[in-house]
């Protein structure tokens, strides 16, 4: 490989943990794991991400494209309809989204974020 080109290989990455921050709590005890494979210049950011179930509010300045790898949630825009995503759906977050996250059944997810 000539460096211009990765795989999302997390055998050598160290996974950061986390988890909603306490006011934006909704319900249950979610943690995430993070695995980021690529933090490039210019705020762009992709990896891996997992959540255990629970439920939080979330308010996006970034843009972020994602692909549910397993599992299932429901994110819901303020004022919205809930949307049901599972293994196989991608979907994007635009700057300016506002809503809420819960994870039903442990989710795992890729995402490019662009900030």
């Amino acid at each position: 490989m000539s460096g211009r080109a990765i795989g999302f290989d997390l055998s050598n990455i160290t996974p950061e943990t986390g988890a909603p921050a306490p006011d934006r709590l909704i319900s249950g005890n979610p943690e995430f794991t993070t695995w980021n494979v690529e933090e490039a210049d210019g705020g762009l950011y992709a990896g891996i991400w997992q959540s255990t179930p629970g439920k939080w509010r979330i308010s996006y300045d970034e843009w972020e494209y994602f692909h549910i790898l397993e599992g299932r949630s429901v994110v819901t825009e303020d004022g919205g309809i809930p949307v049901h995503l599972g293994s196989g759906d991608s979907y994007i977050l635009r700057p300016g989204f506002k809503g809420t996250w819960e994870v039903i059944e442990t989710t795992r997810k890729d995402y490019v974020i662009r900030v």
